[in-house]
């Protein structure tokens, strides 16, 4: 089992009416700024661990669950809405940061949801670092009714029970599940992370800590005319990384590419680009050394040049 270096704490609070999980490393301090870290898609606070124990200096690391994942409530719906992060992460903020800037970092979905927020609320952000959160393909107007009836479909799936998350016999059958979805995760961080990604049913069933929600397609299209200008509201330098491995290409078949990701990139003002070798999307799992110094580098260098 992965021994921990830094042991997290755990805090609940009440966030627009959830019961908010919140996991804590480090302590506050006047000279500390807060470094809040958002997960991605059908994963859990607890998986920055890694990236934290790396960490060369004594951070006050702040990393919510994401509504429906982890130990934070679900809201009282069959399906989620992108904006609801960026508002839950607003009131968090309010919560832990007051009217005080902190460093914000973000994996994949939470990589969007910080470059968005980071575009709404300016002021907030005095480090962006977004590891893999590309966006999603462009959308087209004429989309949208298929969209709306694909997205009516999926919710009576949903309630028929056939989006159902898979469960497991044992954790560590959840570990074998997490090692095969990424092939370089090691053994050790697996069995380690699967007893936070998942937990144990009055059944004894393993059941994925997820809302199987989250699996429900969006309604509303993707708006890339919307989201360039949100990339070109954001003031504070940005660390754009990025893993060796290419996913982005293998994930859309030529619908969106890495070269169009770097073209939307653009519109950020000031922009700084790193990548981490042997890697995959779980950059975070797979090389945390390399991207806790990609992040403590970046915190601590000069303005970028414009």
């Amino acid at each position: 089992m992965y021994q921990v270096n830094r042991a997290s704490r755990s805090e609940f609070v009440p966030i627009r009416n959830l019961r908010y999980h919140v996991r804590l490393w480090g302590e506050p301090a006047p000279d500390k700024v807060p470094l809040v870290m958002v997960h991605g898609w059908m994963d859990v606070a607890a998986s920055w661990q890694f990236v934290v124990d790396a960490l060369g200096q004594d951070h006050y690391v702040i990393a919510p669950d994401w509504r429906g994942y982890g130990l934070t409530e679900s809201p009282a719906a069959d399906n989620y809405w992108f904006p609801d992060y960026l508002a839950d992460l607003d009131f968090l903020l309010d919560h832990y940061a007051g009217d005080a800037p902190v460093h914000l970092v973000g994996h994949s979905m939470g990589g969007n949801v910080a470059m968005l927020y980071a575009g709404s609320r300016p002021q907030r952000v005095r480090r962006l670092v977004n590891l893999e959160g590309f966006g999603m393909p462009a959308s087209r107007p004429e989309q949208a009714p298929k969209r709306y009836a694909h997205w009516m479909d999926e919710l009576k799936s949903l309630h028929r029970g056939e989006m159902a998350l898979k469960s497991y016999d044992s954790a560590a059958g959840v570990a074998q599940r997490l090692m095969k979805t990424n092939k370089r995760l090691q053994q050790d961080k697996a069995e380690w992370l699967a007893n936070h990604w998942a937990r144990q049913d009055a059944d004894g069933r393993w059941q994925i800590l997820g809302d199987a929600a989250h699996k429900i397609t969006n309604a509303s299209l993707y708006r890339v005319d919307e989201v360039l200008q949100l990339y070109g509201a954001i003031t504070a330098p940005t660390l754009c990384v990025e893993a060796s491995d290419n996913s982005l290409d293998g994930w859309w078949q030529g619908k969106f590419t890495l070269a169009e990701y770097h073209e939307r990139l653009r519109s950020v003002r000031q922009l700084q680009m790193g990548q981490v070798s042997d890697a995959g999307h779980m950059l975070h799992h797979d090389q945390p050394a390399q991207v806790a110094e990609l992040i403590e580098k970046f915190l601590i260098s000069g303005p970028i040049a414009l």
